[in-house]
């Protein structure tokens, strides 16, 4: 795997092409698998001899795995995404109350009226200046953040920190004294605002989490409240983030599936969809262990091997999608092909967060086209500055202009 990060999608399909289950090797030489074509992923996240616990995992077990590996958090963190069995059922339950779908539903006028607020901003910054913007910085990260600190009941003045610092964790060509730092500090601040919620008691999921008991009577340990806590700053904006900033740049190179929106011929959520599957915001997710000797579509994955869910390769599988997987069209019924996709997961470890990530895309996209709906990417896509990661799929800027035939008119 490229520690660098960069457009998967080419890679993606010359591995499709030898298979669903490839051999890949993570930084530091570590050996490890990919699970690639939709089906084949499909099976493995539901089965029930794959785990998500470390100590399943064989190398780190033995010590093979050095301090300040830059993918030791997603293994190591305590929280819902490296519990299984009761552990993981009881994580869940006590997070799942913040995202039933009527508490998602009354977070709809808070978003509009972000989005709104975001949506001035960009404008007036547009507007003093050159007529361009970067939408990411101004709008696609902004909004999920503010969000999902609103929720858990994080002061404001955290919320850059908190992002330079999930970014980092995400990042997989991080040195490993920066990982082991910004893991440090990201758990001392996640820290501090426990203590501070503990102290002072709201009305917010972090609150909650503090105060919940599970069925038996146990409350959240230290670890899991700080391991939780990490898992929803991380998977609550990076995710949006990436989504509404792949969707925008879809758009603006297919203005032929734009048309369609605008002119009701297709819905917002049909755009979120097919962004989901065509372009997903996470491309490979660390990590899953079998439990056992595992044969995936013919391919047998050692026990203890380190696996990582191809997301973005699995979107563009042509056995599931069609031999037109690779083109980006907002009309694709999921049922054409008889099949869902899997960006947000699925099984047990299935995002919590989904309808939330659905609800906040489909404002923003909604609310952006609407006011400026010939705004047009500055750049050329191949020539935008990717995320330094193999994990999270996505553009560090988004420079966009937002009236393009004002602009013209007025020069």
């Amino acid at each position: 795997m490229d520690p660098a990060g960069g457009c998967p999608h080419a890679d993606n399909a010359r591995l499709l092409a030898r298979g669903a289950v490839a051999s890949v090797v993570l930084p530091g030489e570590v050996p490890a698998m990919a699970v690639l074509g939709h089906d084949a992923l499909k099976e493995f996240l539901a089965h029930p001899d794959v785990a998500k616990g470390a100590r399943h995992f064989t190398a780190l077990g033995e010590g093979r795995i050095p301090d300040g590996w830059p993918l030791s958090t997603f293994a190591t963190v305590q929280g819902m995404t490296t519990a299984d069995d009761e552990d993981h059922r009881r994580l869940r339950s006590l997070v799942s109350k913040a995202f039933t779908a009527r508490r998602v539903e009354q977070l709809r006028p808070r978003i509009e009226l972000l989005t709104a607020e975001l949506l001035d901003g960009v404008d007036a910054v547009a507007a003093a200046g050159d007529g361009t913007v970067d939408l990411r910085a101004g709008f696609a990260l902004p909004l999920p953040l503010g969000v999902i600190c609103e929720l858990l009941g994080v002061d404001e003045r955290h919320q850059d920190r908190l992002h330079h610092l999930s970014n980092q964790i995400v990042s997989t060509d991080i040195a490993p004294a920066e990982a082991m730092a910004a893991n440090r500090e990201l758990v001392e601040l996640l820290g501090a605002v426990a203590a501070a919620r503990a102290e002072q008691p709201g009305d917010d999921l972090t609150t909650a989490l503090i105060a919940a008991r599970d069925e038996g009577g146990d409350r959240l340990s230290q670890h899991e409240l700080i391991g939780t806590l990490l898992l929803m700053i991380i998977a609550g904006h990076e995710t949006t983030l990436n989504l509404i900033a792949n969707a925008v740049r879809a758009l603006c190179a297919h203005r032929d599936q734009l048309d369609l929106v605008l002119s009701g011929r297709a819905g917002w959520p049909d755009v979120v969809e097919e962004t989901l599957r065509w372009d997903s915001p996470v491309s490979y997710f660390p990590f899953r262990y079998p439990t056992r000797d595992l044969t995936v579509d013919g391919t047998v994955i050692p026990k203890g091997t380190p696996v990582l869910a191809g997301y973005s390769a699995a979107g563009r599988d042509t056995a599931s999608h069609g031999p037109d997987a690779d083109r980006f069209d907002v009309t694709r019924p999921a049922s054409a092909s008889a099949v869902r996709n899997l960006s947000l997961g699925h099984g047990p470890h299935y995002c919590l967060g989904a309808p939330l990530a659905r609800m906040e895309a489909t404002i923003a996209l909604e609310q952006l086209f609407r006011r400026f709906p010939a705004l047009e990417v500055t750049v050329p896509d191949p020539e935008l500055p990717r995320h330094a990661s193999f994990v999270g799929n996505g553009v560090r800027t988004l420079r966009v202009r937002l009236r393009p035939d004002a602009d013209s008119a007025a020069g």
